[in-house]
């Protein structure tokens, strides 16, 4: 049997797509999973967390609201509805979220955990998916949904690949928490909203009053971009400008669009200040605070020695600690191994990544079928590319392409920014 659409990876994105892809006459849909289960950011689960969109932003509500996988059915059947009514809250607690994202997808027969795609290529007028054991399954479009994995600094990699030495991504956080608690001198690295919760996390609950520090190379620990036409670079309107605009355009606005992406939540930053504040009536705490740093090098010699670099002031320092956290993001996964098949037949732009068409599909040759991409596509697509607010969306977007029709209408127009000039029409 050779399905329509079959998916690797079951993250938010393709638990979406086989969401919305569910019970569309004629549609057959295959996903992928290694994983035993549905599992989100799991180390990152910390109590009081939330995600930073609104509830909305679930795998269906923002194109089929009616939709029997919504965040709101989820509470309706958990027998929730009520107290989530009377708690007023507009964003869900991460925990909350990656249990409703595993029940919708215990619901969906399309989904396959526990079953690894080791490679995906091209013959015979279809797509071929190897998994690790078994037979191939064969696709006439596929869906790669593979995520991202945890970027550490090279100037930390080597500390981090050592099992003996204390240095840890963020990612990892919640197995070693209890460890980091009782440590001495910890330093967190990175102002993105991660980085925030754990040093908050820290700050509240380490058994050890001081010795807690915290570095970025960002000039400051600045609130993320959250207001509301700000917000509009994270609707379809602004990613379909983006995508026409020129390679170059493209790259040099991404990183001056940090903010939007790297910042942290208000709330978060108020919490650690007012932390700070009730600290500081026996004196100012003894925690360290300080942006615009860069750590260039790090040792081991039974406690690790950070190398740091301001950047600003052009002055060096090195620290020293019992155990370092990088909350230093996430990196694409790179597609190069499972698409290694068909890699002379990818289009790559002027930097080598592929080239990806407004339909979040791979611009491929000699090929009679599509592969599309979820969250690899924040150099064609920009900033939302990685955003939950537009997954229904993109979803969606692709439910209609690979259908050749409108299976879902969605909105001409979602901002009322206009992003650029028409150069046709007098103004």
């Amino acid at each position: 049997m050779t399905v329509d659409l079959a998916g690797v990876g079951i993250g938010p994105f393709n638990l979406s797509l086989a969401a919305l892809a569910d019970g569309v006459p004629g549609l057959r849909v295959a996903m992928f999973e290694r994983r035993k289960e549905f599992r989100w950011h799991p180390g990152l689960l910390i109590e009081g967390a939330t995600i930073q969109v609104p509830f909305l932003a679930d795998l269906v509500s923002l194109v089929d609201p009616t939709s029997e996988l919504s965040f709101l059915n989820y509470l309706r059947e958990r027998g929730r509805l009520f107290p989530f009514y009377f708690a007023e809250k507009f964003h869900m607690a991460r925990a909350e979220y990656d249990d409703y994202c595993r029940w919708a997808g215990e619901r969906l027969d399309s989904c396959h955990f526990g079953v690894e795609i080791e490679s995906v290529s091209f013959g015979g007028g279809s797509f071929s998916l190897q998994p690790a054991e078994g037979e191939p399954v064969r696709a006439r479009n596929v869906v790669l949904g593979v995520g991202t994995a945890p970027f550490v600094p090279e100037s930390l990699r080597a500390l981090a690949a050592d099992p003996a030495v204390p240095v840890l991504h963020s990612a990892d956080y919640l197995a070693e928490r209890e460890k980091l608690l009782a440590a001495g001198e910890v330093v967190v690295v990175g102002s993105g909203q991660s980085g925030a919760e754990i040093f908050l996390d820290l700050l509240r609950n380490r058994a050890v009053p001081g010795g807690l520090r915290w570095v970025a190379r960002t000039p400051s620990f600045a609130p993320m971009e959250y207001s509301k036409l700000g917000l509009e670079q994270f609707t379809p309107d602004y990613t379909r400008f983006f995508h026409a605009l020129a390679e170059p355009v493209r790259d040099e606005l991404v990183p001056a669009q940090w903010q939007l992406y790297k910042g942290i939540d208000a709330d978060t930053i108020a919490a650690i200040h007012d932390e700070l504040y009730r600290r500081s009536l026996d004196g100012w705490p003894d925690v360290e605070l300080t942006p615009g740093v860069e750590v260039v090098a790090g040792a081991h010699d039974g406690r690790i020695s950070l190398e740091l670099h301001h950047k600003q002031q052009g002055t060096a320092a090195v620290w020293r600690a019992d155990a370092v956290i990088c909350a230093t993001g996430y990196a694409e996964t790179p597609l190069d191994t499972l698409l290694g098949p068909l890699a002379d037949r990818i289009e790559t732009d002027g930097r080598g990544r592929p080239v990806v068409e407004r339909d979040f599909r791979l611009r491929l040759s000699g090929v009679d079928g599509s592969v599309y991409v979820q969250n690899a596509e924040r150099h064609t697509h920009g900033v939302g590319a990685p955003d939950l607010g537009l997954a229904a969306w993109r979803a969606a977007s692709i439910v209609n392409s690979v259908c050749g029709r409108a299976v879902y209408p969605l909105p001409s127009r979602t901002a009322f920014t206009r992003f650029g000039l028409s150069s046709t029409e007098e103004q």
